[in-house]
């Protein structure tokens, strides 16, 4: 039961990571400008939160560096998990209910060569808004729940595998193809063990 918390928390970060990299790709808001007949102008995910691909990243990574850090890491990187989500999600939100103008100012500014929030406001006379808001929301909700349930759970999580570990000197010494030498005692004093046991 231990290895599916932990497998569950990592899926849930990797993929909320994943859905929102790639929602920052996509079109979120279509801005119709007051001036022209045009096609209304696409504007991308990352363009309208400069910070979601960057979030989307961290939270990849720390979902992979999940998988191989210890316990106290593990809650240092739950309480990171959760941040990451909670940002994504009050971002997107934003987006996704208010539709605001700074979302789209830099494409209008871009397409126009306008500057100023108070030209940018002018000429465009509608903003939509796509799906993609709101399925960033969910993605950076799955974040958050991974981050919760590795807060919840990471305690539990088994330890890394034996082949991080080293073996004992009286395994290495019981293993030799050769007697155990007066060398081999100096070795063992070394490295902290006690040759009389």
């Amino acid at each position: 039961m231990t290895k599916r918390f932990r497998s569950t928390s990592v899926l849930l970060i990797l993929g909320g990571g994943v859905l929102a990299l790639i929602a920052s790709t996509q079109t979120w808001l279509d801005a119709v400008l007051s001036d022209t007949v045009a096609e209304p102008l696409a504007v991308a995910g990352a363009t309208a939160v400069p910070l979601l691909a960057p979030l989307s990243l961290a939270a990849l990574a720390l979902s992979l560096a999940l998988t191989i850090v210890g316990p106290v890491l593990r809650h240092a990187f739950g309480v990171i998990a959760i941040a990451i989500g909670v940002a994504l999600t009050a971002s997107a939100w934003r987006i996704a209910a208010e539709r605001p103008i700074d979302a789209v100012a830099s494409a209008v500014t871009e397409a126009t060569g306008l500057t100023g929030a108070e030209t940018v406001a002018a000429l465009v006379s509608q903003i939509t808004a796509t799906p993609w808001p709101a399925l960033t929301v969910a993605a950076s909700l799955l974040v958050a729940a991974g981050g919760a349930l590795t807060l919840a759970t990471a305690h539990r999580w088994p330890g890394s595998g034996r082949r991080f570990r080293t073996e004992s000197a009286v395994e290495n010494r019981a293993q030799g193809s050769r007697p155990h030498d007066a060398i081999d005692s100096w070795d063992d004093l070394t490295r902290g063990d006690d040759p009389t046991n």
